[in-house]
């Protein structure tokens, strides 16, 4: 195997086809990977090979991601139940079952030259070169962020390049960076970037709501050990139901945010996000979790959480740190069994059943109602509870 041979992260849109005529005319011979993690439908999967070929690389295979990023990213992800800064569901996660796929044609061709479509101003660069370090000794080439040494207008650059070669360009990625996976979809660029509300074009698999369906949906979620494994009663491999979580809901709005947070390299990043499957996930397990785990768990557990979602947001996901409070957070889940009832009218979703041999209730208790202990036990609860509180005020009392 030559030397020269490079192997490309590919996803068919804008960059990474920019990239393949750059590093061919850089003396690369490119083999191009796309690692399917659950976000498009055999109609773009075609499209991307289509577009391998007429690119002309030199070889091009497709990866089934979707079974990699159940259990490495989503499964831990859900037991941690926060999105990065309270709101983002860290949709750009996927890039790090990329990199575990181009490594792997890399080392099938004898290559140690590893190169991406990321550009020098986002996180997604953080992500891919960290990973990619933390996994071995190779050579990123990382052609966006050469261009963009030279020129400030990089996607419009990126296209003429394209068109001056005979390439076409989709429209949509003409005015948006779309990703979409497993995981979601999250779109960039035109209107978003200018602080704009979005326009009619900035929209993925979320219907509006004028064409939400007039029956509400309601949707049974088994979990085992803080694991989805069934839907209406159907055991199902983790990516297949998330899949069908997010056809299901997509249909009804629900999942979509306009999210505006800190990026890894210090800037304000502003994305569209769609996430129906994964945001009906969170929204299930959280109930059943909270419903279980002691109130001590629930109140340390976000910490641990947080934590954990700042390292996989900035990069970190092959750090130890990243692996020792996994294993908290699988601790965590041994009772967090039972089923959750979903609904949603369009828009939101809220858990409205919680069935569960493990919920914590007390014999002969019901909040606000009813309880197995005597008012003289309660009041001397509260006096010695608040006590600090009472000193300080009695204390430093005025009048």
């Amino acid at each position: 195997m030559s030397n020269k041979s490079i192997v490309l992260a590919f996803s068919g849109g804008l960059d990474t086809s920019f990239c393949v005529p750059w590093l061919q005319e850089c003396g690369w011979a490119v083999h191009t990977v796309f690692a399917d993690t659950g976000g498009v439908d055999d109609e773009e999967r075609t499209f991307i090979e289509q577009r391998a070929a007429e690119l002309k690389v030199t070889s091009h295979v497709t990866v089934d991601g979707g079974p990699a990023i159940w259990d490495g990213f989503v499964k831990p992800f859900v037991w941690a139940g926060e999105g990065y800064q309270g709101q983002y569901p860290l949709l750009v996660s996927d890039r790090y079952l990329i990199v575990d796929a181009a490594l792997q044609r890399a080392k099938e061709l004898g290559t140690r030259a590893i190169a991406h479509g990321c550009t020098g101003m986002g996180n997604d660069q953080v992500r891919f070169d960290l990973a990619v370090k933390a996994l071995g000794d190779y050579d990123i080439v990382a052609p966006i962020r050469e261009i963009q040494k030279e020129h400030t207008a990089v996607r419009a650059y990126e296209q003429k390049y394209l068109e001056d070669r005979g390439f076409g360009v989709r429209a949509k990625q003409q005015a948006y960076t779309i990703n979409e996976n497993l995981l979601g979809l999250t779109m960039s660029g035109g209107e978003i970037d200018r602080w704009q509300a979005p326009g009619d074009g900035a929209r993925g698999w979320c219907k509006p709501r004028d064409e939400w369906p007039t029956q509400p949906l309601r949707v049974t979620l088994g979990f085992e050990h803080g694991v989805a494994v069934s839907l209406d009663g159907t055991a199902m491999a983790g990516h297949t139901l998330l899949a069908e979580l997010n056809r299901l809901f997509a249909q009804y709005g629900v999942g979509r945010g306009l999210y505006t947070g800190d990026t890894t390299i210090g800037l304000k990043g502003r994305i569209i996000f769609e996430a129906p499957g994964l945001i009906a996930l969170l929204t299930a397990h959280r109930a059943l979790e909270e419903a279980v785990l002691t109130k001590l768990q629930n109140r340390f557990k976000p910490e641990v959480a947080r934590k954990w979602v700042e390292l996989v947001y900035e990069g970190f996901f092959h750090d130890p740190l990243k692996h020792d409070l996994e294993a908290f957070l699988e601790s965590s889940q041994s009772q967090v069994n039972g089923e959750v009832v979903l609904e949603t009218h369009g828009g939101s979703v809220g858990a409205v059943e919680i069935r569960s041999s493990h919920i914590l209730n007390a014999k002969g208790a019901t909040y606000a109602q009813a309880a197995d202990w005597g008012v003289a036990e309660a009041e001397g609860f509260i006096r010695l509870y608040g006590m600090s509180s009472t000193l300080w005020a009695e204390v430093n009392r005025t009048s």
